[in-house]
């Protein structure tokens, strides 16, 4: 029955969409770190320890010790420092990238793939190295399509050794720039060769990068590095604007809550369809029942019992609901796998049919057949063999 069948193509078409724009978001928010907090420099807003409201607060490098032996539901608290106004050269071309300079765990923390070479390690961190990892269009710009591994870029003309090459990356959201126009370097380098700027300190530096343990860790980490900065730094430690704090794990709680709510409306929506699809099978056989109300008066008056009338129109029920509940799976399955060949937006993974959804349809569609057979089923065996005789068939 067609009913049937558009029933089960809407659960899994709708159910898929949202489970893309979920994947497609997902993957998205990885591109700038996965499970990643940013906590920016601010301003006092309230009174603390005798210190009056306004204040401006600085990160400093002594404050990294302390968080990584006291905030011990964060797995990372790394610090980073920029500067956008640094000019960069090498022999073939001279352009203005942002440089950044943190620990080799930013790779990590902020997902960026290598494409050459390697990301700077704790050896150029021990040794102070000048060594440079290009992000892939500032590799383009600097190197055009030559090789750009063990060749020198000029920071403000002090030589970098190229050590890698960031891969293509696709990023929807940034607190500083887009990766691929970055240049990375050591922090000691940073620190030494581009320190901070006033109203700074050379020892300051400008956001505190932080991962939780895991997600369960996620708000007592948020709240240990918001105590230990405040007791460092004579702020209350629920003062905000002295220490904001952009959590990206919260965003994507709060995204996957309305693509959730979204799947399961969309699910909803179809599931009605479905079973307005099995009101028609059981309109359907019940003019079957009428139809044939001589064909089961002479069984039944050649000895059929009723359990054998029962059973006939049950599994002619249930045989057409599952008929068309499998050819909606095939459909909806064959038109998502089509839809997937064409090309998808960054923020949408493409229609992702899920195991989960197959189940739930089939199982809805079980239910309806069975709920859809009962009642010309019964109909079906309970008439009288004369009366059935005596019916005239379309009468």
């Amino acid at each position: 029955m067609f009913g049937i069948a558009w029933g089960v193509v809407s659960i899994v078409l709708m159910v898929a969409a949202g489970e893309g724009l979920r994947v497609g978001q997902a993957k998205q928010a990885e591109t700038l770190g996965r499970d990643l907090m940013i906590v920016f420099h601010g301003r006092t807003s309230l009174q603390a320890g005798g210190a009056r409201a306004g204040r401006l607060v600085h990160w400093t490098d002594s404050d990294i010790p302390h968080l990584q032996e006291e905030a011990v539901d964060c797995q990372y608290a790394i610090p980073e420092l920029e500067q956008n106004t640094v000019r960069s050269h090498t022999a073939y071309n001279a352009a203005a990238f942002t440089v950044t300079g943190s620990t080799p765990e930013f790779a990590e923390i902020r997902s960026l793939g290598v494409g050459e070479g390697r990301f700077y390690d704790q050896d150029d961190i021990r040794e102070n190295r000048r060594v440079a990892f290009l992000g892939s269009d500032a590799k383009k710009q600097l190197f055009g399509s030559r090789p750009a591994v063990g060749q020198f870029v000029y920071l403000n003309g002090i030589p970098f050794t190229v050590v890698g090459v960031m891969s293509s990356k696709k990023q929807n959201s940034s607190y500083d720039g887009w990766d691929v126009n970055k240049i990375f370097i050591p922090f000691p380098a940073m620190r030494r060769d581009f320190p901070d700027k006033p109203p700074g300190t050379p020892e300051t530096f400008d956001q505190l990068l932080v991962v939780p343990r895991s997600v369960e860790h996620h708000e007592a980490c948020k709240g240990e590095i918001r105590h230990v900065l405040g007791r460092l730094h004579d702020f209350d430690p629920s003062d905000k604007e002295a220490c904001p704090i952009w959590d990206t794990i919260k965003e994507a709680e709060a995204f996957r809550t309305m693509t959730d709510g979204m799947k399961y409306f969309l699910g909803a929506v179809g599931i009605v369809t479905l079973f307005l699809g099995g009101l028609g099978v059981m309109n359907v056989m019940l003019v079957a029942v009428r139809e044939r109300t001589r064909e089961i008066g002479v069984r039944k008056a050649i000895g059929a019992p009723a359990n054998s009338i029962l059973r006939q129109f049950f599994l002619e029920a249930l045989i057409v609901a599952l008929i068309s509940g499998g050819t909606g799976l095939v459909i909806a399955f064959g038109l998502c796998a089509l839809v997937n060949l064409l090309p998808m937006p960054d923020f949408f993974a493409g229609l992702l049919p899920t195991w989960q959804t197959g189940t739930l349809a089939l199982a809805v569609l079980g239910t309806i057949a069975i709920l859809s057979a009962l009642y010309p089923a019964r109909r079906a065996a309970a008439i009288d063999p004369i009366e059935a005789l005596r019916h005239e068939a379309g009468g």
